[in-house]
């Protein structure tokens, strides 16, 4: 299960409502962050067991850029209502076609690095999860206290080997600390990066969410007679409406009793932000400067540590004598802001109130 149904806002100016992070190749490897999740998982399992959760206004993009995936797996969701009504509508649905399936939920729009490792930890995880009632996620070992990333919490006194890899049993989960206290995480050892990806059999996750997340659990419960049909929509639609907002982690992760972290030692990053984008980039120059740009029209003059990512192929871009910045040049925005200070939440949060919705 691929959910890509986010809007990507913190890569603003480049995602868009239209056309958001994971429809896009802000890597520039040629493919765009879905299609190399849906490349990774394809060399996992078979093809039409892929199954992709996104909002009904971006099916034909999904489409358009896996015409390999079965339309029946293309899964539309009416609205936003987070992680929990997102993974609880395709298990059911799933559950309706094979019961017995074993499954890995994974976002759209994250970097693996070290593809072999990714997908022998993946492997070994389902091969586990299908004959255990646990409930696996995959925790990366933390490199710095990064304030981007939600945190796992493990109780280190206890573990299982999976084929080498030890997984802990799950005590919390944290949303993106501030800095001092995800140096308190750090230090401590006990903690992960939470990849917010997930490995569990049916049968497994749907006990535990109808005894943990039943308000949700409830709803789609009942579209066993509806899921895989003609009727499927209509049904969906009105559970939606129906649904309350919350992640799986909190609806049901940290909460059960079955949950385990499986450490994982390949790389990884949510490349939720332009920071991490540079800060995982190779192609750094002799002064830390990152240039993307989409035709040879860059002039750059005394920079350092500054990532500058130019989308217009014919227009020209100089930029001179900055330190750690980012320059974002988009067809209709121009975004200029210190590297570290990135976030953009306050500008499309003014946009929206003065109805500029063309800029989102």
């Amino acid at each position: 299960m691929i959910m890509a149904g986010g809007i990507g806002s913190r890569f603003w100016p480049v995602s868009r409502n239209s056309k958001p992070k994971q429809f896009l190749d802000i890597l520039g490897v040629g493919r765009s962050f879905l299609q190399t999740t849906y490349d990774r998982f394809a060399q996992i399992v078979p093809k039409e067991n892929i199954l992709v959760v996104t909002s009904k206004q971006y099916a034909q993009q999904v489409k358009e850029q896996l015409p390999e995936v079965l339309d029946e797996n293309i899964l539309n969701e009416p609205y936003r209502r987070n992680t929990a009504p997102c993974i609880a509508y395709a298990t059911y649905k799933l559950y309706a076609r094979n019961p017995d399936a074993t499954v890995v939920v994974s976002p759209s729009d994250h970097l693996i690095i070290g593809e072999k490792i990714f997908i022998d930890t993946v492997s070994n995880a389902l091969e586990f999860a299908e004959k255990n009632d646990d409930l696996l996620t995959i925790g990366v070992k933390p490199t710095r206290p990064d304030t981007n990333y939600g945190y796992i919490q493990a109780d280190m006194r206890k573990f299982k080997n999976i084929q080498g890899n030890p997984a802990f049993p799950v005590k919390t989960f944290t949303e993106k600390p501030n800095e001092d206290l995800a140096k308190v995480f750090i230090d401590s050892g006990e903690f992960f990066w939470n990849s917010g990806m997930f490995i569990w059999n049916l049968k497994t996750i749907i006990s535990e969410m109808e005894k943990l997340l039943p308000e949700v659990a409830d709803l789609f419960k009942e579209g066993k007679d509806y899921f895989n049909t003609d009727r499927e929509e209509d049904f969906v639609l009105s559970a939606y409406e129906d649904c309350t907002n919350i992640s799986i982690d909190y609806g049901v992760m940290e909460k059960t009793a079955k949950a385990w972290v499986f450490q994982a030692s390949f790389g990884w990053s949510d490349m939720g932000t332009w920071t991490a984008l540079y800060n995982q980039s190779p192609d750094k120059d002799a002064a830390g400067n990152v240039i993307k740009s989409a035709g040879d029209s860059l002039i750059d003059k005394k920079l350092e540590r500054t990532l500058v990512a130019n989308y217009e192929k014919d227009k020209l871009v100089v930029v001179k004598g900055l330190k750690d910045y980012l320059v974002v040049n988009t067809e209709d925005v121009l975004l200029v802001c210190p590297l570290q200070d990135s976030s953009v939440k306050n500008v499309l949060t003014d946009l929206a109130l003065r109805n500029d919705t063309k800029y989102i």
